[in-house]
């Protein structure tokens, strides 16, 4: 069975950082972020699989995605946040469906709780 647990979300002021930390138990092969804000529909904002990474147009140069094998955890550093980045952000884990594109949410089988972002202005 796989297990995600997501932490690091918090508040925050336009233009600073948070980084967001997913440990996860398991067999997986690909992993993910995704966010969802209130009346919006889950919208992904970065993957990676093998070393490969994407990302939702969104985020421009200023989210990194990156996940430590050894430790089986998935990070997201995100810089010079915005206010239209307040969302709840999941971590995202998939095995047998992981040749859909990286920010479909058809290719993800499990889901973490999620953790707050709130950035202010």
């Amino acid at each position: 069975q796989v297990q995600l647990v997501e932490s690091g979300g918090g508040s925050v002021q336009a233009g600073e950082s948070l980084r967001l930390s997913c440990a996860a138990s398991g067999d997986i092969y690909c992993m993910g972020w995704f966010r969802q804000a209130p009346g919006k529909e889950r919208e992904g904002v970065a993957a990676v699989k093998s070393g490969s990474a994407s990302y939702g147009d969104f985020v421009k140069g200023r989210f990194t995605i990156s996940r430590d094998s050894a430790k089986n955890t998935l990070y997201l550093q995100m810089d010079n946040l915005k206010p239209e980045d307040t969302a709840m952000y999941y971590c995202a884990a998939g095995r047998g469906q992981c040749w859909l594109p990286p920010l479909s949410r058809s290719r993800y089988t499990y889901w973490g709780q999620g953790t707050q972002v709130t950035v202010s202005s």
